[in-house]
């Protein structure tokens, strides 16, 4: 498709893009916009590395066309909190140390974060329903489902 420009809103800011309405929003997000919290993993939608919220929901970036986000409210990383005030949930995958390599991280966080958006206090089941499309090949499951329970609200004493 021809370029022409696309108008979106990114962590509250609105950005002009000049792209093609079809682009995938990752490429738009990571190439013209410079936010590398959503990672490109499959291509395909599937592993959930390039997860963002789009209205406050869950939504993988790699698949989806800057044209269906426009009026839309998009949330990368870099947009649910900073270095000094972060995010309840990046605040428990911090204190959980719930991360190995990092690939999956982005992922984890944003799904978490939309779940939390529409059920406060999920069980774990709940969260490990949320989560389980999302692939982490590190093995860092416990400490990622202890950060999701950590910023849900639990004790963590019943997955000691």
């Amino acid at each position: 498709m021809t370029p022409s420009t696309t108008r979106l809103t990114v962590n509250g800011t609105a950005h002009a893009i000049d792209a093609a309405p079809d682009t995938p929003l990752l490429y738009v997000l990571r190439n013209d916009l410079a936010l590398n919290g959503p990672k490109y993993g499959c291509g395909l939608g599937e592993c959930g590395a390039c997860t963002v919220l789009i209205d406050g929901q869950a939504a993988r970036a790699c698949v989806i066309p800057i044209l269906g986000c426009v009026g839309r409210d998009i949330t990368t990383l870099e947009g649910l909190g900073s270095r000094e005030r972060p995010d309840v949930v990046q605040h428990a995958f911090i204190a959980e140390q719930a991360a190995q390599c990092g690939y999956c991280l982005n992922g984890m966080i944003m799904t978490t974060k939309a779940l939390l958006n529409i059920n406060p206090r999920p069980s774990e089941d709940e969260i490990r329903a949320a989560l389980r499309y999302n692939l982490c090949r590190c093995g860092t499951h416990v400490e990622i489902l202890r950060a999701a329970m950590r910023a849900a609200g639990h004790t963590l004493e019943a997955l000691d």
